[in-house]
């Protein structure tokens, strides 16, 4: 899913990652690979989020999926693979309900 700037924000008090900007370089090739998504990287690799079901949490929950692993351990380049959801949900709603 494509995030707004308040939605990065949020994820990314949730999740230790670096989004990578929508001007980046490597955007094209992201999405001919994966489709539109904001993108994240971390330790891990390469992530995007995808919405929990939506009568589940009305659209406002997310699941980081893990779309491409670090090829080797100083980070320097990525091996994609099937997407693995991991166990880290993000809330995504606004605090005007709070």
């Amino acid at each position: 899913m494509k995030m707004n700037p308040a939605q990065i924000e949020k994820t990314l008090n949730q999740f230790q990652a670096e989004a990578i900007p929508k001007e980046h370089p490597m955007m094209p090739q992201l999405e001919r690979l994966f489709g539109s998504h904001t993108y994240f990287l971390d330790g891990n690799g390469l992530n995007i989020v995808e919405p929990v079901e939506a009568d589940k949490s009305n659209g406002r929950r997310g699941v980081v999926v893990n779309v491409a692993s670090w090829a080797d351990e100083n980070a320097e380049s990525l091996q994609p693979h099937q997407p693995e959801s991991t166990d880290l949900v993000v809330d995504l709603g606004t605090d005007s309900r709070h």
